[in-house]
């Protein structure tokens, strides 16, 4: 959140211009308070139910002849956003495949366990 200003209203005494939160037109900001990193920032901190995120990185099998339908330039970033799993967090099904555009293509894959299988990459 940023702060773009303060000003004093007549009927409503002063009043703060802010931008970059996710409030709805009206809602009050009921206390504003600087970033001091000797109180809120704790890197010894340990986490109770979390204490790091999981591992989701993916080892990505894509033959070679897949990529080629896509512009040079797009491959590498596929290969990253497949590593990623771009699966919705809720879903470990191994027999399902899955799709999504990217770069004017439609990819398809599955995954087991740590491995992800492209099983077809098909212009749109």
């Amino acid at each position: 959140m940023k702060l773009l200003g303060v000003e004093e209203d007549r009927e409503l005494g002063m009043v703060l211009r802010v931008a970059g939160a996710d409030l709805m037109d009206g809602t009050p900001i009921l206390d504003i308070k600087p970033y001091l990193p000797y109180v809120d920032a704790h890197p010894e901190a340990k986490g109770g139910f979390a204490p790091a995120p999981p591992e989701r990185r993916l080892t990505v099998d894509c033959p070679a002849e897949f990529l080629e339908v896509l512009p040079e330039g797009s491959r590498a970033a596929l290969l990253g956003v497949l590593a990623e799993d771009p699966r919705p967090a809720y879903q470990d099904d191994r027999s399902r495949v899955y799709g999504f555009g990217f770069a004017g293509a439609e990819v398809k894959f599955s995954v087991d366990g740590r491995r992800l299988t492209v099983l077809s990459v098909t212009k749109n």
